[in-house]
């Protein structure tokens, strides 16, 4: 059965690889898996089409035979069970690596993103300034944690798994902001990611619908 998941038609992050389709793109070239991708405007995301594949009217979407899913976070996890390249057989480490899935979604991601929204949409506003330096200050907590139990690993818990996909995911939201740079293992630690055959064929392809989203 052919995989299709959506993407944006003219993705915001202008050639980036930071929408959430480049996670699922990433599992999916990990998983030696072939996949169709259908382009989505921001207006037929709001559509009923749409909408029965993806609630909240945002991307990606996977779709299989009769299975759907949304929400990024449980597609790759969805990949990483079927395929088995993503998750350790040990049990203990396949369940130490959900949980760092979990964390790099639930507990890294969610300041990260908010700085990243509010230098777009708040940056006019008086207390721009001030919310940066709160976003900053939760930001670093987390990566200071990280960080720490990172060390000079390669990967959060032995092999590279979905925990890690998810969590280099995250993090490249701060390339160039210099909040990342603090942490020369954790920059290291992206670098990897993004050195990783997979990694590269997937960002390849979401680059090309951006080249030519700008071309037309």
């Amino acid at each position: 059965m052919t995989i299709t998941i959506t993407a944006f038609e003219r993705s915001p992050d202008r050639g980036r690889g930071l929408a959430r389709d480049m996670r699922v793109r990433w599992a999916l070239e990990e998983a030696g898996q072939p996949y169709e991708v259908r382009l989505v405007s921001f207006k037929a995301m709001k559509e009923p089409a749409h909408l029965a594949l993806h609630p909240f009217g945002q991307i990606p979407t996977y779709e299989e035979g009769d299975l759907a899913l949304f929400e990024s976070g449980a597609i790759v996890f969805h990949i990483a069970e079927r395929h088995a390249v993503l998750l350790p057989n040990d049990a203990n480490a396949r369940a130490r690596a959900i949980a760092w899935m979990f964390a790099a979604l639930d507990t890294v991601e969610p300041p990260i993103f908010e700085r990243s929204l509010a230098t777009i949409l708040e940056r006019d506003e008086p207390w721009y300034e001030q919310r940066l330096r709160v976003l900053g200050d939760s930001i670093r907590k987390r990566l200071g944690s990280l960080s720490a139990r990172l060390g000079d690993a390669d990967w959060l818990d032995g092999a590279f798994s979905a925990g890690d996909l998810l969590m280099v995911s995250v993090l490249r939201r701060l390339q160039g902001s210099g909040i990342l740079e603090e942490y020369k293992n954790l920059a290291a630690y992206v670098a990897r990611g993004e050195g990783r055959p997979a990694y590269k064929r997937a960002f390849a392809a979401q680059l090309a619908v951006f080249t030519a989203a700008s071309a037309g």
